[in-house]
Order: C-alpha cells, then sequence, then structure tokens
C-alpha cells in the first residue's frame, strides 16, 4: 500500500469501527505518542488500549477534512464526533502525524484539545 491508502484505510477503519482491519496498519515495532494514551510501543500494547476504546465510546467517527503527504510522512487534520460510554458528546478537532514504511505505520502522534474528553476519562480509560 502507498501513504495514501495507508492512510484513507486507517480512517476507514476507525469510522467502521473496525478495529482489527486498523490495526493491521501498524507495524509489529510501532511507536505512538497519544496525547491522551500516552507514549506507546508495540502492536500488541496498542492491540490492548483497543479494548479501552470500545468501552468507553458508545460512538466514534473521526473524519479527516485536510490530508498531506510527503514522501513516506502524511499530517492528517482531522475531527472527531464521539459519544461516551455514559452519554455524553464529545467534538475535537485533531492533527495526526504518520511515519509510514513499506506500507505499515511505524510512528504516530496526535495533537488536541484535551478538554472534549473529560467525560472519557471521569469514566476511567
Amino acid at each position: 500500500m502507498n501513504v495514501r491508502e495507508v492512510i484513507d484505510r486507517y480512517y476507514a477503519s476507525v469510522n467502521a469501527g473496525q478495529w482489527d482491519s486498523w490495526l493491521e496498519l501498524f507495524d509489529d515495532l510501532i511507536v505512538m505518542d497519544e496525547q491522551l494514551g500516552g507514549h506507546v510501543e508495540g502492536r500488541e500494547t496498542l492491540r490492548a488500549l483497543v479494548g479501552g476504546l470500545e468501552r468507553v465510546y458508545s460512538s466514534f467517527q473521526n473524519v479527516p477534512r485536510h490530508i498531506v503527504i510527503d514522501g513516506n510522512q502524511a499530517c492528517v487534520v482531522s475531527h472527531i464526533s464521539a459519544v461516551s460510554a455514559g452519554g455524553e458528546p464529545i467534538e475535537a478537532d485533531v492533527a495526526n502525524y504518520f511515519l509510514i514504511q513499506e506500507g505499515r505505520i511505524t510512528y504516530l502522534s496526535n495533537f488536541h484539545d484535551s478538554r472534549p474528553f473529560d467525560p472519557v476519562f471521569r469514566r476511567g480509560f
């Protein structure tokens, strides 16, 4: 897969709730700096975090608004519309940086205002 195809599948998988397909996009040795989840290393560690996502969100959509690709790097500005398991709405603008090598995401970081996610963290992620 080329970089654009990886990015498109990333968001399609997230928005369809297809977490196994989403996880397959990552290299086994993925390094992720996730603003809410912290520093994550390894696809299996990331797999364990997915279960947390399924418990704390009753609905989760992350829709790309702008995609910039430069070689094997991409930056995506998107908007998250979600509903916590407790029914609270969450709206947030996000920027994700991707490094993609040989068709797999090897590094990912994201940046956003964390306050909209307070309902999730009050219940425990």
